[in-house]
């Protein structure tokens, strides 16, 4: 792994190579510390891309308005409408594909500056359709060139100073929640959501998740947090789960990162990350 210093100060140098940058910026640890070395090293060479919808949690808006103020960002908020689109809202295999297309289209259309995104290196072994999309408009992932993997991310964040957000969990988009081939609409998300606040209230987990799935509701939690629950606990869960998601009450899991994800070796083949 890349020491800290070493890694931040390839980032600055990489970046300063250009005229400006225009960073699609979604509140993840990855693009806030990508944001954080762009703002430092070029200030208003810099500009940040967040766009909201109901896709995106609050809680990572939340983020990028704090980290903003403090840091003194350039700032856009942008609505990408990924929802405008029949394809995104289908939510096929390679719907990420679609809705980074609409991104990077719109922050285009904001600037002409060179797009960098706040991809690593551990994406890469995964499937990424949303790749397809960055490749096509010409996006650039530093920390991919630099071979900067998400634990040295990381460790570059608690370097620059972000603390807790070092160690930010994982927290992609609401659709992720949705079981391909389910369509997504934004009162599906919005009680996701609210689902998983008030869970998130009621149980120690790092990780938390309220699935849709074909075969119903399925809240996913940290193996731990899920042993922790009582029979009584899990039937008051499950109960408040269903009423916000209007739904039966749903079934418990432990959680699995991209579960609701099902890509077949076809898709694969159709789709290449």
């Amino acid at each position: 792994m890349m020491a800290s210093s070493a890694a931040i100060d390839a980032l600055a140098a990489w970046l300063d190579t250009l005229d400006g940058v225009a960073v699609a910026l979604s509140g993840g640890i990855d693009s806030l510390t990508l944001s954080t070395v762009a703002g430092r090293t070029l200030g208003e060479r810099a500009t940040m891309y967040h766009a909201v919808s109901a896709a995106v949690p609050p809680e990572a808006t939340a983020r990028v308005h704090d980290l903003a103020a403090r840091e003194t960002w350039r700032l856009q908020i942008i609505d990408a409408d990924e929802f405008g689109r029949d394809e995104y809202v289908a939510n096929p295999v390679n719907r990420c594909f679609y809705c980074k297309q609409s991104l990077y289209r719109v922050i285009a259309r904001h600037t002409d500056r060179q797009i960098v995104s706040g991809a690593n290196t551990d994406d890469l072994s995964e499937y990424r359709p949303g790749l397809d999309a960055a490749r096509a408009a010409g996006v650039r992932h530093p920390l991919v060139e630099l071979g900067v993997n998400k634990a040295t991310i990381r460790v570059m964040a608690r370097a620059l100073g972000l603390g807790a957000l070092s160690a930010l969990p994982a927290s992609p988009c609401l659709s992720s929640r949705v079981e391909t081939g389910i369509a997504i609409t934004p009162a599906m998300l919005r009680r996701i959501d609210a689902a998983e606040r008030a869970l998130r209230l009621r149980v120690g987990a790092s990780n938390v998740r309220c699935r849709v799935r074909a075969s119903g509701i399925v809240v996913e939690l940290d193996a731990v947090a899920l042993e922790r629950l009582s029979a009584q606990e899990r039937g008051a869960l499950a109960a408040e789960v269903g009423r916000i998601c209007e739904s039966a009450p749903p079934a418990f899991a432990p959680y699995r990162s991209g579960s609701a994800f099902l890509v077949t070796r076809d898709a694969r083949a159709r789709h290449p990350a």
